[in-house]
C-alpha cells in the first residue's frame, strides 16, 4: 500500500518505483529492456494540462521527457496512465492506458 501521507508526485513515484521493480525482476527480457528505457526519458512528476477528445483538459502528471512525439502522464482521477501524442497545444491523450511501462512501450 502506498503511503497515504505522501504527496501526489511521491505517490506516484512509488507506483512508478514498484512497477520498474518488477518488470527488472520479471524473466521476460523485453519487459526488462522496456524499463531499462523507461527509466533513460523517466522524469520526476511535473504537473500538466492533458487534451482529451471534445475538447476536454485535466490537469495530469507528466512521469516521461517528451521524445517531441510521445509522452506518459499519469491521470490522477482515474488512477492510471496514459500515453500522449505532443501538439502545438500540449500533450494530447490519444486512448492507450495502463500501466506507465505499458503505455511507454506500446509506441
Amino acid at each position: 500500500m502506498i503511503e497515504p501521507e505522501l504527496s501526489i508526485g511521491a505517490r506516484i513515484d512509488a507506483l512508478l518505483d514498484a512497477e520498474i521493480a518488477e518488470a527488472m525482476a520479471a524473466e521476460d527480457r523485453v519487459m526488462r529492456r522496456t524499463a531499462e528505457a523507461f527509466q533513460l526519458t523517466r522524469r520526476a512528476p511535473r504537473e500538466v494540462t492533458v487534451n482529451f477528445s471534445g475538447g476536454i483538459t485535466q490537469r495530469c502528471w507528466s512521469v516521461s521527457k517528451g521524445d517531441g512525439t510521445y509522452r506518459v502522464v499519469y491521470l490522477p482521477t482515474a488512477g492510471y496512465f496514459s500515453l500522449c501524442v505532443e501538439s502545438d497545444f500540449g500533450p494530447l491523450d490519444i486512448g492507450v492506458h495502463g500501466p506507465a511501462l505499458g503505455c511507454f512501450g506500446s509506441v
